[in-house]
């Protein structure tokens, strides 16, 4: 089965023009891969998966797949609050060539604890594709709780959880009651979950700054955790500030201020207030992100 440890990107999708970007997500991807992430997340909340076409889904993942060439793991974002949908994302997924898949937590029908268990257990035992689970009630509504996760850990094909309900307790919690790899689902928590049994982090910053995130979180996932504190220290602000508005809009800013791409959403996402993109652009210089 899969193993999963150190840094995920949580890939934004470019966009120009009102169409996906297709020449900038090759490029895109060819930049995470050769600075050393361990894997690239793609149409997750981040890629704006919720605003991409079904065909404009499958094929960010279709390119993502076939630029990272086996170089490194792709977990694609299949998730949907209907548990048929997630199970089509899925196989599709799995076809392209997909190594896992995320799946998100079914957003505003708010599932019981068992209409959860059956839900992620229905997608792993269909389709086969090792699962990712992605905890995070700030968006969906309703958190996974640790016992589902206990009874979820059980299944071979659910391989991990993705913590992104700002609760570093969690991850003892989980790892109290199972064996199951978590990652962290905070850029600004990296370091105490590693410090409490995490194996890394699906990160947004790493959008921007692979390499610093690699080096960071491979160092507390080596103990050096004087090193990866001091790496931390250096981008804490950037961490916090990438979500001074809702993720992806500050994370595209700051790649549009980079000459990355273009900084282009789809409604109902829209660009940065003026007083939050000076607030950022002026983090991104401090952090030495940009000049």
């Amino acid at each position: 089965m899969i193993q999963l440890q150190g840094v995920y990107t949580a890939m934004v999708t470019p966009l120009k023009n009102g169409e996906v970007d297709w020449e900038n997500l090759r490029s895109f991807v060819e930049f995470q891969v050769k600075n050393g992430v361990a894997g690239v997340v793609p149409v997750g909340t981040t890629g704006e998966s919720p605003t991409l076409s079904p065909a404009e889904h499958l094929k960010v993942i279709e390119t993502t797949v076939e630029v990272v060439n086996g170089r490194c793991q792709v977990i694609a974002g299949t998730g949907a609050n209907s548990t048929a949908e997630a199970i089509e994302l899925t196989r599709e997924a799995k076809a392209i060539g997909a190594d896992a898949t995320l799946q998100v937590t079914p957003y505003y029908n708010k599932p019981t604890p068992e209409g959860l268990y059956r839900h992620f257990s229905t997608v792993a035992d269909k389709v086969g594709l090792p699962v990712v689970l992605y905890n995070v009630p700030g968006r969906a509504g309703v958190p996974i709780a640790e016992s589902t996760v206990a009874r979820l850990a059980q299944n071979p094909a659910i391989v991990a959880v993705k913590e992104a309900a700002g609760s570093v307790e969690r991850v003892s919690a989980i790892l109290d009651l199972c064996n199951i790899t978590v990652l962290s689902g905070d850029d600004s928590l990296t370091l105490p979950m590693i410090s409490v049994g995490a194996k890394g982090i699906i990160s947004v910053s790493s959008n921007i700054i692979p390499a610093e995130m690699v080096e960071m979180t491979d160092a507390a996932l080596n103990g050096d955790f004087k090193k990866a504190l001091e790496l931390h220290k250096k981008y804490y602000r950037f961490f916090k500030d990438e979500f001074i508005e809702t993720n992806p809009i500050p994370i595209k800013a700051a790649l549009a201020m980079a000459g990355m791409m273009a900084e282009e959403y789809r409604l109902p996402l829209c660009e940065l207030a003026p007083d939050h993109r000076e607030k950022l652009a002026d983090t991104l210089k401090r952090c030495g992100i940009i000049k």
